[in-house]
């Protein structure tokens, strides 16, 4: 029987991370197999691939993702795994387990364990890259520390220098806090963010202003090492902030499925999402009030006189606000029109409606 050092008990905050992933792989793997001949999937720090009372891990969830889509007949093209593991009892468990479901999987899905640390192993996959000066496949790259150590700011901007490449990656806050008189404390952070920013916010009393400095920073971090678009969210156990997800993309169609992702899975069960905007917002889908979409709207194209709806669309999709394109129309737009907020400046057949080629103006 495995020790508990190898398999663990599933926490409340991790079943949501991974409801997120599950969604997510389900819209990224057709997009991706689609236009590409090959799509890769990493998982930085994989664990054993299952939990003390038998509950699916990371690596089996993103199988099973493919392996279950309704969708993988019409999925041909080459979908490769790697599952990083530094712990060597962990790792002869997740190939064990992978064993076992192999039999479910397509012909097009090839699976590789490595016994390595995060960073040697995407060190290595890199250094080949950039050798051959190539570009990486097209990658979503999971990174999941158990706390800030072994995650340079400098990989992920290797990572994300290749334009097809996405990081989906547990900010554990709380270890800022506990080790910070650590002896090696302040060369894990200064990789980390990958700069000595961090020594401003590391005394902040406010709890609320520190935590907020530090995501800010290293969410600048990320657009500066190439993430386009970076979305942030929080998971919380009751009032408990357990980590914080940090998704860095550099395409548009991936920032909006990532967001209907967190709010098709929140709330749900013990945990709940709050977002990095509007005074951290509660995530919920049944409450969701689409008056702060409005308003974010009218900000950003007041001034613009009339506005297509393609570029109304982008906004939306895009980091600079936590509601996904599926908010929109229906939700948003629809009553702007009603309260004579907006003027539809184009011909259209129905009204409150919005193909393409409308064009607004936002009164």
């Amino acid at each position: 029987m495995p020790s508990s050092n190898t398999l663990w008990a599933l926490e409340p905050h991790t079943h949501g991370k991974h409801l997120v992933l599950e969604d997510y792989m389900k819209a990224w793997l057709p997009i991706m197999t689609r236009w590409n001949s090959k799509v890769l999937f990493i998982d930085g720090f994989a664990g054993p691939g299952k939990y003390s009372k038998g509950e699916d891990g990371s690596p089996v969830i993103a199988l099973k993702a493919l392996a279950n889509h309704s969708a993988k007949e019409q999925m041909i093209n080459d979908v490769i795994y790697l599952f990083v593991e530094n712990d060597k009892e962990r790792c002869n468990h997740l190939q064990q387990v992978i064993k076992e479901i192999e039999h479910e999987l397509p012909d097009n899905c090839r699976c590789y364990v490595e016994n390595s640390t995060f960073n040697d192993a995407l060190c290595k996959i890199l250094h080949h890259v950039e050798e051959s000066n190539d570009n990486l496949i097209p990658a979503f790259v999971m990174i999941d520390p158990f706390g800030v150590s072994g995650v340079p700011m400098k990989t992920i901007a290797r990572i994300l220098a290749n334009p097809r490449s996405e990081i989906f990656f547990s900010f554990m806050y709380e270890p800022i806090n506990r080790f910070k008189k650590h002896p090696n404390f302040e060369q894990h952070l200064d990789d980390l963010f990958g700069c000595p920013e961090w020594r401003s916010g590391i005394d902040i009393s406010d709890v609320d202003e520190k935590k907020e400095f530090f995501f800010s920073l290293y969410r600048s971090q990320l657009k500066k090492s190439g993430a386009k678009h970076v979305l942030h969210f929080e998971l919380y156990e009751g009032n408990r902030l357990k980590y914080a997800i940090f998704f860095g993309t550099q395409n548009l169609t991936g920032c909006d499925k990532m967001k209907k992702s967190i709010w098709k899975v929140a709330p749900l069960g013990d945990f709940k999402f709050r977002g990095d905007q509007l005074n951290q917002f509660m995530i919920d889908v049944n409450v969701a009030d689409h008056k702060i979409l409005a308003n974010q709207l009218k900000n950003r194209f007041k001034s613009e006189g009339s506005v297509d709806i393609q570029d109304i669309t982008d906004f939306v999709k895009s980091d600079a606000t936590l509601f996904h394109s599926g908010h929109l129309k229906r939700k948003t737009l629809k009553p702007m029109e009603e309260n004579e907020q907006i003027e539809v400046e184009s011909a259209r057949k129905k009204k409150f409606s919005y193909p393409d080629g409308t064009r607004i103006r936002f009164l």
